[in-house]
């Protein structure tokens, strides 16, 4: 906290604000003690010794404008930490505009205000209320957090398409995958999930956690966890069905029909339908896991607080059914996609309708997904905890 007033009010001040606390190693100085601590015997400014001062000052009291521009300046020019420190300041005088310009992030004061630092900062508040910085920070991280979910979502299905793809090009001359099936997929995680993991609401627990570096990747270690171990189950799962699935699931080989016939491959086919069934509700699984992106262990957690989230999630769901099946009738919403989908559906998406046992294998399918992100947190703590105690 950096003030005009006396370092008693100041400290009385910081103390009820919880800047400083009695166990902490801290520093508070007048504006005349921090310039003697900053400055070398030729009365110059030195990095080194503002930065011996820097990161245990708490208040600055007594400051002058100039006492504020200097240590936001050797703030921002100090490389004492590992990554370049990130100065946000507010002011409201005409004083403040040099430290508010320089600083990363500068705030100014909407009514109170001068004119100099209003053009001098990057974000007004209008109401002249501290609440709105903690307001304006849950909803940064917000942002940047549901970038990231979406990310992690569309890069787990997106592997997990390629390779099917690919493997199966090469090996059998054929993709289970067909193209309308998927514009289909395409539609869940681009458009549609891409809407329903963007509309999560904050929360206050985003103000718990440190914030990101500002030279730190976007796509976590965490992240990549999550997405390399759901494409592994999507893929052995997949691949389950497509080599092995004759003898669990009451297909017939479709496999072995292409290697006999390569035009059996433009023929509907159930096996390759419970491909694409099976991979479809694993990703709509998977999007419920990638709500969270620091390992935490409930997925459902705040789910009913995002009414997007969860109808539009319902709705892929109900089509996706309707795509197979003739006898189901949904909410009026999808009354009309219901129409098209059943009329024309087992020719436009390839699909053969599915019986009830092969609906049941599918949806444990999907439904393990989130069994495997809980199974994948635990190995991951536990082999954590392996490589600091051993």
């Amino acid at each position: 906290m950096v003030t005009g007033d006396n370092i008693m009010t100041a400290r009385s001040i910081a103390t009820k604000c919880g800047i400083i606390k009695p166990d902490d190693d801290f520093l508070v100085l007048e504006g005349k003690e921090f310039n003697k601590r900053i400055r070398d015997s030729s009365g110059n400014i030195s990095q080194r010794k503002l930065d011996e001062v820097w990161p245990k000052l708490r208040v600055l009291a007594r400051s002058s404008p100039t006492d504020k521009f200097n240590l936001v300046n050797g703030i921002v020019n100090s490389c004492v930490t590992k990554n370049r420190e990130v100065v946000a300041v507010t002011g409201d005088g005409t004083n403040d505009g040099p430290a508010l310009k320089r600083a990363d992030v500068g705030f100014a004061m909407g009514i109170q205000g001068t004119d100099v630092a209003k053009n001098a900062s990057d974000i007004i508040l209008t109401d002249d209320n501290f609440s709105s910085i903690v307001k304006a920070m849950m909803w940064g991280r917000n942002v940047y957090d549901c970038i990231a979910k979406f990310l992690q979502f569309q890069l787990t299905a997106n592997l997990s398409a390629g390779v099917i793809s690919v493997v199966s090009a090469a090996a059998i001359s054929s993709v289970p995958l067909r193209a309308v099936q998927m514009l289909w997929v395409n539609l869940v995680m681009d458009t549609l999930a891409s809407l329903a993991l963007a509309t999560e609401p904050p929360t206050e627990d985003l103000l718990n956690r440190k914030p990101y570096g500002r030279t730190k990747s976007i796509i976590s270690p965490l992240m990549l966890r999550n997405i390399f171990g759901q494409s592994l189950y999507q893929l052995a799962i997949m691949f389950l069905i497509l080599y092995a699935g004759q003898y669990f699931l009451e297909v017939d080989s479709t496999v072995a029909k292409i290697q006999l016939n390569p035009h059996a491959a433009k023929e509907l086919s159930a096996q390759f339908t419970m491909v694409f069934n099976a991979f479809v509700l694993m990703t709509l699984f998977n999007e419920i896991n990638s709500r969270k992106l620091h390992g935490e262990r409930n997925v459902f957690k705040g789910i009913l607080r995002n009414p997007f989230f969860y109808c539009i999630w319902l709705g892929c769901f109900a089509a996706q059914v309707d795509m197979q099946e003739n006898k189901m009738n949904y909410f009026a919403f999808f009354r009309f996609l219901k129409i098209l989908i059943v009329t024309f559906g087992s020719r436009v998406f390839t699909c053969e309708r599915l019986s009830i046992k092969q609906w049941a294998w599918s949806l444990l399918f999907g439904v393990f997904s989130l069994v495997w992100q809980q199974v994948s947190i635990v190995f991951e703590s536990v082999f954590r905890f392996s490589i600091r105690h051993f």
